[in-house]
């Protein structure tokens, strides 16, 4: 096993990603009303889920530590913002709004990662994957708005 720092740091800031997203789905999951939106976030779920999974397949190549995840600070702060946000407006205009940010801020540390991160094929394509992931979601969320 190689130890290389650089991966190991990409891998970690997109599990924490992967992580985050998958908390904040979660946590908004039952104020959705409409179906086709429902279906749209357990997809995003699963495309979530499939990437920490390959990133735990990756990490042993880089490190003999477990992936960084996203601390219970932070994913006590992603609850208290959905159930703020949506205190108010539970519609699905605003849900998809609020996605929209969450998973803007994901393309933007993708794309971080991408043009400042030299990394080896295997993690610039699961970088790369999560990138057009996430704004595939944020195309398919305008519908909602």
């Amino acid at each position: 096993m190689k130890e290389d720092k650089n991966e190991i740091n990409v891998l970690d800031e997109l599990n924490k990603g992967t992580c985050m997203g998958m908390d904040a789905i979660h946590y908004i999951m039952d104020k959705v009303q409409d179906h086709t939106l429902k279906q749209l976030l357990e997809k995003q779920y699963g495309e979530y889920k499939q990437i920490a999974e390959e990133i735990g397949r990756l990490y042993p190549e880089y490190s003999n530590k477990e992936p960084h995840e996203t601390n219970a600070m932070n994913k006590f702060m992603t609850w208290c913002g959905v159930e703020m946000k949506t205190m108010n407006d539970k519609s699905d205009s605003n849900i998809a709004e609020l996605l929209m940010q969450g998973t803007n801020m994901g393309i933007i540390e993708g794309r971080r990662l991408l043009n400042h991160k030299s990394t080896d094929d295997h993690v610039h394509r699961l970088v790369q994957k999560y990138v057009n992931m996430q704004e595939e979601v944020v195309e398919n969320l305008k519908k909602f708005l």
